[in-house]
C-alpha cells in the first residue's frame, strides 16, 4: 500500500473516531423482526431499537421490520401445507410470499455486508390459530427459521417468538399456537419466548391487540431476550 494511501486510510478512521484496530472489532448486528398485526403495531425506533444499541455500543446495528396484518404462516413458509382434517379458507398471496419480500428488505439494509449475528424476532400466530390451523404451525415456524438460516447463509441465527396473548386463552386452537411457540422457543439451540399475557388489557378486556405501553414494553422484552442470547452464544 502507497504511503499516500495508508495516509487517506488512517484519516478516514480518525473521521470515524475509530483506529484500524478497533475498526476491524466493530460487528455486524442484525435483528429481523415480522409477522402480523402485532408486529406491525411495534415501532422499534420506541424501545426495541434505542435497547439493542444501547447493548452493542460501538457495533453497527441494522434493524429491519416486515409485518402485515391478519396474515397466516404460510406466507412466510414455502412448504406449507393444509392440516389434515382442516378447511382452506380464503386468504390473500400464496405460500412464501411475504417471506420474500422479508428476505429482499433483508438484503437492501445489508448491503452486502455480512453479519456477525442475526436475530429473529417473530410475533404471529392469531391467524392460524382463529383459522383452525394449529396442527401446522410448529413445524411452518421452524421451517421458517431454517428458510431464513439457508438464505442468508448464517446457521447460528438466534429465535425469539412472542407468544400469544391470552386474548383466547382456554380455546383449543389459540392454545394449541402458545404451546407450540413456547416448543419452538425450547427446541431452537438459540431460541427464547416472551410473555405478551399483560399487554393488551384495553379498558378490562384482553384485547387481540396490545396498548400504546404494551407495545412499547413488547419492544423491550424482545430486546432483552435477543442481546441475551447473542451473549450467551458468543460467550461460550
Amino acid at each position: 500500500m502507497s504511503i499516500r494511501c495508508s495516509f487517506v486510510l488512517s484519516l478516514l478512521f480518525l473521521v470515524a473516531g475509530l483506529t484500524p484496530a478497533n475498526a476491524a472489532d466493530k460487528k455486524v448486528r442484525l435483528f429481523v423482526l415480522s409477522g402480523q398485526s402485532n408486529m406491525a403495531g411495534l415501532d422499534p425506533r420506541v424501545s426495541f431499537t434505542p435497547a439493542v444499541e444501547k447493548e452493542f455500543a460501538g457495533d453497527e446495528v441494522i434493524v429491519v421490520k416486515h409485518a402485515i396484518g391478519g396474515q397466516p404462516i404460510r406466507r412466510w413458509y414455502k412448504q406449507w401445507q393444509l392440516p389434515a382434517g382442516a378447511t382452506e379458507g380464503k386468504t390473500a398471496g400464496k405460500n412464501g410470499d411475504l417471506y420474500d419480500q422479508l428476505i429482499q428488505a433483508v438484503t437492501k439494509a445489508l448491503g452486502g455486508r455480512k453479519p456477525d449475528s442475526v436475530v429473529f424476532v417473530w410475533m404471529q400466530g392469531e391467524r392460524d390459530a382463529k383459522a383452525g390451523w394449529q396442527a401446522a404451525y410448529y413445524e411452518a415456524l421452524r421451517g421458517t427459521i431454517g428458510q431464513l438460516r439457508a438464505d442468508l447463509k448464517h446457521p447460528d441465527i438466534a429465535v425469539v417468538v412472542g407468544r400469544l396473548s391470552d386474548h383466547l386463552k382456554n380455546d383449543a386452537g389459540w392454545d394449541a399456537v402458545r404451546a407450540a411457540q413456547e416448543k419452538i422457543a425450547t427446541d431452537e439451540p438459540l431460541g427464547a419466548w416472551v410473555d405478551t399475557d399483560d399487554l393488551n388489557d384495553v379498558k378490562g378486556k384482553d384485547d387481540l391487540h396490545y396498548t400504546q405501553e404494551g407495545y412499547a414494553e413488547l419492544g423491550r422484552r424482545f430486546a432483552a431476550r435477543a442481546s441475551e442470547l447473542i451473549r450467551k452464544h458468543e460467550a461460550k
